[in-house]
């Protein structure tokens, strides 16, 4: 009996261990990084750049003498008019020498009066035969260099007043004050900057375009310019400038694209988006990243997208290709409305693999359970 009970217990045993073993752990899909679409074929904007937003006149201001600056009377983002004090230097030297200037000039005006006088007298005595012609002729002269001495001295102490008066830094017109250059008790020199003024009536975007791309943009040509701190908002610009060389350290040419309708959204110093449209004869589509497309072997103008379907199951899909740019690939067709199309890691996929589609900016949870 004892022994026939003994199997029947490593039986129970093995039921039992059966039954208590924990279940498989199936992981969860793996997450893929995907954009959506509202609309397929979408005409999208064919260049899009950053920028700063700039005043179309900004100068920097110096001072016409060299000296010690004392005083700054503005800070930046003051708004002054024309002719408001901004800066001022150590005019007592310049006080001196206008002084000088002046003493010199005073000096002139005693000189020609005598001159005057005695080219008077010796006329006089001349006529009565007193004294010879040449003694006449040399009063004249005389008379002729104290004249030329006075206007050099005036105009010697003119110039002393108006280096008086550039110790002062005055706005030549009203506009914001951008930048400050220069500090008190620093020695400056004529010319060199010290603040920098805007004139905020006139505002425009500051672009730089790689070397291949300045061909389709070109002064007048029309841009949307959407300033990154409040991107709903659009305004209509137009190309203003393009230098005609490039960057040597960058490649890349400097746009300026004028904004007539700018308010204060369009803050000076703000970062902004410069959209250009499809060029003449150039097909819309849609922008997809480049590693989202894979062009397919012998065809310029086919490529491979992958999609991700209502199941979350992916699968490839053929599409029609535009141009290939710097900032992604533009697809002319083949794309269906509503498409979740797989941007990055697409050469991990298998046709039917499911997976977990996270958009484009959305938060993604780490699955951290061991």
């Amino acid at each position: 009996m004892r022994f026939r009970t003994l199997p029947t217990l490593l039986a129970g045993l093995f039921v039992l261990a059966a039954c208590s073993a924990p279940a498989p752990h199936t992981p969860p899909p793996p997450a893929v990084l995907v954009r959506s679409f509202a609309a397929a074929n979408a005409p999208p904007s064919v260049q899009v750049y950053a920028g700063e937003v700039r005043a179309r006149v900004e100068s920097d201001l110096g001072f016409r003498i060299g000296g010690k600056l004392v005083e700054r009377l503005v800070d930046v983002g003051a708004e002054v008019a024309a002719g408001t004090p901004l800066a001022l230097l150590d005019a007592q030297d310049v006080r001196l020498a206008l002084a000088s200037a002046q003493a010199a000039a005073a000096a002139a005006e005693s000189d020609l009066a005598l001159a005057r006088t005695e080219f008077a007298r010796a006329r006089e005595l001349q006529a009565r035969n007193f004294v010879s012609s040449s003694l006449l002729d040399a009063r004249r002269t005389a008379l002729q260099a104290a004249e030329a001495r006075l206007r050099q001295a005036r105009a010697q102490a003119e110039v002393a007043a108006n280096q008086a008066g550039y110790a002062r830094l005055e706005a030549p017109a009203a506009g914001v004050v951008t930048a400050v250059l220069a500090e008190p008790g620093q020695v400056v020199g004529a010319g060199q900057a010290v603040l920098r003024l805007a004139r905020p009536d006139e505002r425009e975007v500051l672009i730089h375009v790689p070397e291949g791309r300045t061909g389709r943009i070109a002064p007048g040509s029309a841009a949307q310019v959407r300033p990154w701190a409040a991107p709903e908002r659009a305004y209509a610009g137009r190309v203003r400038e393009v230098a005609p060389a490039a960057d040597a350290a960058t490649r890349t040419h400097a746009v300026r694209v004028a904004v007539p309708g700018a308010d204060a959204t369009l803050a000076l110093g703000a970062s902004a988006s410069v959209a250009f449209a499809a060029a003449d004869g150039e097909a819309g589509g849609v922008l997809l990243p480049l590693p989202a497309v894979t062009r397919q072997p012998g065809q310029a103008d086919a490529g491979t997208v992958w999609v991700v379907g209502e199941d979350d199951a992916v699968r490839p899909l053929t599409v029609e290709l535009g141009a290939w740019r710097e900032d992604g690939v533009v697809v002319r067709a083949g794309l269906p409305a509503q498409a979740r199309v797989v941007v990055a890691g697409v050469y991990k996929l298998i046709e039917g693999m499911r997976v977990r589609a996270v958009e484009e900016g959305a938060p993604v949870l780490l699955d951290v359970r061991r």
